[in-house]
């Protein structure tokens, strides 16, 4: 697939422009499908109140499931109820872009929450930021010694053996939240032809394009603490941020579903 033109600059401060501030880069652990809507919806009012929260990158790992946005519907799933209760995939429906995704070990979750103007974006170029955001991304899997290429008519980037990287970014009143899923080891532990029956990507003219992981692709070993480390470097670069504070755990106290405990601490 051919790649996407390049970046064009971001624009210097100035023109009314604030001055542009720094990213903070959350590095956490595992979090359930509850609790990413409930840190989504925080951050993205606590982003959009005057002078409040930077832009903000969490990166996690996914409780095992299938999310479909806006592009994609039960039909992107060939997979009946029953199979999905006995292989305990929980379908959820999210105001994201993109459609079907699987998630599970060995992918990398990343949201960005921020507004676009801090971002140095125009207040409604969403298409900016979902350009940086696969930036970022390809040049992250081409650290890890992976092929890599975009095409400007799909969403995501992809390698040899099919998608590597998905995303599936929403934007309501000049914010942006969700991001990126980045395959990283095999997702589907449970049979090797899940993905394939999961319709995450556009059909290109040489059939639909399944998901896929980097080490697949390279057919070696890649470990997940590279991944993430390149992970940050590259989004930091993508969106040329000023500067970057990262910090371990997770940027607010969340709680899972209705249990009262208090299952994810902030850190830092």
């Amino acid at each position: 697939m051919p790649h996407a033109p390049s970046l064009p600059s971001l624009p210097a401060v100035g023109h009314g422009r604030p001055a542009r501030r720094g990213v903070a880069v959350w590095l956490a652990g595992p979090i359930g499908l509850d609790a990413w809507g409930v840190m989504q919806d925080r951050l993205a009012w606590d982003v959009s109140e005057p002078g409040g929260r930077p832009p903000t990158i969490v990166i996690c790992e996914p409780e095992r499931s299938i999310t479909i946005g806006r592009l994609g519907s039960r039909r992107d799933l060939d997979l009946p109820d029953e199979e999905l209760a006995r292989r305990r995939l929980d379908v959820r429906f999210l105001g994201r872009g993109g459609g079907a995704i699987l998630h599970g070990p060995g992918q990398i979750q990343i949201a960005l929450i921020a507004a676009l103007e801090d971002l140095g974006l125009d207040r409604n170029d969403a298409g900016g930021c979902v350009e940086r955001m696969e930036a970022g991304l390809e040049g992250t899997i081409r650290r890890l010694r992976c092929g890599a290429a975009r095409d400007s008519g799909l969403n995501g980037v992809f390698g040899r053996t099919g998608l590597l990287a998905a995303v599936g970014m929403a934007v309501r009143r000049g914010v942006v939240s969700h991001g990126a899923w980045l395959n990283v080891t095999r997702v589907a532990d449970t049979a090797p032809d899940i993905t394939h029956r999961i319709r995450t990507a556009a059909v290109t003219p040489r059939g639909p394009v399944a998901m896929s992981c980097i080490e697949a692709d390279v057919q070696r070993r890649v470990r997940l603490q590279d991944a993430r480390s390149a992970l940050v470097e590259q989004l930091v670069d993508a969106y040329a941020f000023p500067s970057s504070h990262i910090q371990s755990g997770f940027p607010l106290p969340l709680r899972q579903g209705g249990d009262s405990r208090e299952v994810f601490r902030s850190v830092g």
